[in-house]
């Protein structure tokens, strides 16, 4: 980073000293030293020899704001907090997972009367009902948002989740359950809900209405891209109106595990130039190498046309879902940058700068 300088010049005072204001002794330059340099030299004036000294100091530029491609302006956060929650109400509460679905997944509709004024790809926390072991009141669970900023009424009054059970076996052969997750799942129409946020803006969405957008989703990671999607092409919007690209690559173990799939079915036949969607069922499908078809598998077949909308500056990628899918997804990239002799590390951290990288991962 190139530092301004700064020079202060000063003359020694003399008596006899006789000089014309209208000549100045040295013309202004541009010096560059290091920081807290005393700099001295002795200039002729007049047949005289005067000495000129000039402390020298370094300033670092002002930081320059940073402009957001993300629709960011107004973005409210933390108007709830865990000491002082809002009380909503469950509307709706439905399972959405197939009976021989491996896990429970449900969505879920909660009042919030337009009190949480939130956007596409941010969260809200949770907090459950009752006590922990030490009898203090549960921590908050973030979950994604999983509806537009009006809600799936279109009323702007409500907001919606999608969450799966999470029930396990431990080491000691004990059956484990979630205790937010099951608290959710298990509400009945008309229960109070703790509701803190909402909170993020690693997620939000791009302002360019143009934007190629990529959406990279394992299980209830489909969230925020249920948010996005709903807006670009369920939603009339007088200032906003999709006429990009939206392409949807969601990752499941099985079939009867697809995630509001009727739904980005019906997106598709209303806007097929606009909206492209891939699924990847690892546990049904494999690719011509009889490999099993996770998400990096499925996007591997894609994997030259991807890259070249990855060198685009109005291309955006978001990953949500499980912690591990993203170094699936490095491993395709790495070999792709290297023919064209780019280091897909160092382009991938650009790419973060510039907001073209989204991931929230758990």
């Amino acid at each position: 980073m190139a530092a301004a300088v700064n020079a202060a010049v000063s003359l020694p005072s003399s008596k006899s000293s006789s000089l014309s204001i209208r000549n100045p002794i040295v013309s202004p330059e541009r010096i560059s030293f290091n920081k807290g340099l005393l700099y001295s030299r002795n200039v002729s004036v007049g047949g005289r020899v005067v000495s000129i000294r000039a402390q020298v100091t370094t300033q670092t530029p002002a930081k320059v704001e940073k402009v957001t491609k993300k629709n960011e302006e107004g973005v409210v956060v933390n108007k709830y907090r865990p000491k002082d929650p809002y009380i909503g109400r469950c509307l709706l509460n439905t399972r959405i997972t197939g009976d021989d679905a491996p896990g429970e997944t449900w969505h879920m509709v909660f009042s919030t009367e337009g009190e949480i004024p939130y956007r596409e790809g941010q969260s809200i926390g949770v907090i459950a009902d009752g006590v922990d072991k030490n009898g203090k009141p549960h921590k908050l669970r973030l979950y994604s948002i999983a509806s537009s900023a009006i809600g799936d009424f279109g009323d702007s009054k409500t907001v919606s989740l999608c969450v799966k059970r999470l029930v396990y076996t431990n080491d000691q052969g004990e059956i484990v359950k979630g205790v937010c997750s099951n608290f959710l799942c298990d509400l009945k129409a008309g229960a109070e809900v703790k509701i803190t946020g909402p909170v993020g803006k690693e997620m939000l969405m791009p302002k360019d209405p143009n934007a190629t957008i990529v959406m990279l989703g394992t299980g209830t990671g489909i969230a925020p891209f249920r948010s996005f999607l709903w807006k670009m092409f369920f939603e009339e919007h007088e200032d906003y109106k999709f006429n990009g690209l939206a392409w949807l690559f969601l990752g499941v173990p099985t079939s009867s595990s697809l995630l509001y799939k009727e739904e980005f079915e019906k997106m598709k036949e209303k806007a097929p130039e606009n909206f492209r969607l891939d699924f990847a069922v690892s546990r049904e499908q494999r690719n011509e190498k009889g490999e099993k078809m996770y998400i990096q598998t499925r996007m591997a077949q894609y994997a030259e046309e991807l890259w070249e909308l990855l060198k685009k500056d109005n291309t955006f990628v978001y990953m949500c879902g499980l912690k591990g899918m993203e170094k699936g997804i490095d491993d395709i990239m790495v070999s792709l940058a290297a023919k064209d002799g780019i280091d897909w590390i160092e382009y991938k951290r650009q790419l973060k700068k510039a907001e073209q990288w989204n991931v929230e991962v758990y």
